[in-house]
């Protein structure tokens, strides 16, 4: 595949690596070629998926990140300089979806959550990759933002607002950092991941509203979604910057 040449040599970073479609995405990168840094702090999962790596002929290594606080998302950065010289491509996977609740009815506590999981970290993240790269011949990244970013979901005022604010972020950084680094986003329609299982197991009474939605009429793979981040790192999309990518089924379309 055309993209394997291009990840070869290159470092690629992910944060919220350890499950999901962060998982997805550090597998194929090392698949493309790439040599991988997960950041995560579920150390049993990050490091299961580290050995999956290597197993398959590859190169990962992970590094215990808290992604809310900056000395360690500097020290994710500096990680991935050590054990591998470089940091050329990031995709910024972390997050959380919440507990569903009314907007009136929605925690102060919940808020300030769900800002800091799921937009802080992504302004820290990438903060410290733009340090690196803006410095070092530039880099490609990739943000997870949601549909939810642009079609907000019901009850879910906190992750809808980080996920519109994920996509503020990847506008500005495109924008500034123009022929330097690009910096796109991805939003995935409902993904069949850990988080959204348990997110529906806690919730029964959304199950069948999610299964019903129209689109394709299932789930995504989470290698769907990894399959759009890594073409958004490789060469094959270097005239891409500041787009916003649902990876959806068409389901915005509905």
């Amino acid at each position: 595949m055309s993209h394997e040449a291009s990840a070869a040599g290159r470092v690629a970073l992910v944060t919220g690596g350890a499950s999901g479609i962060g998982r997805a995405t550090a597998v194929r990168f090392a698949a493309a070629g790439a040599r991988v840094v997960i950041a995560d702090l579920q150390e049993d999962l990050g490091n299961a998926v580290v050995a999956e790596i290597l197993a398959a002929g590859g190169e990962a290594a992970f590094v215990r990140a808290d992604l809310t606080r900056e000395e360690d998302t500097d020290g994710m950065v500096d990680f991935c300089v050590t054990q591998y010289g470089a940091l050329n491509w990031a995709f910024n996977a972390a997050g959380i979806t919440g507990t569903p609740a009314p907007f009136h009815e929605t925690s102060l506590e919940t808020w300030r959550r769900l800002i800091d999981v799921d937009l802080t970290s992504v302004f820290l993240s990438m903060r410290a990759e733009l340090r690196h790269m803006v410095h070092n011949g530039g880099g490609a990244i990739v943000n997870a933002s949601s549909i939810a970013g642009l079609s907000p979901t019901p009850n879910l005022a906190s992750y809808n607002a980080a996920k519109h604010g994920v996509l503020g972020l990847t506008k500005s950084g495109a924008k500034e950092y123009s022929g330097r680094v690009r910096v796109n986003a991805v939003l995935p329609g409902a993904t069949d991941t850990p988080m959204i299982r348990k997110y529906m197991d806690d919730n029964p009474a959304i199950q069948g509203e999610m299964r019903a939605e129209p689109g394709t009429g299932h789930f995504a793979d989470p290698d769907d979604i990894a399959a759009a981040v890594v073409w958004l790192c490789s060469d094959e999309s270097r005239h891409v910057s500041g787009v916003s990518m649902a990876v959806d089924g068409g389901l915005l379309l509905h």
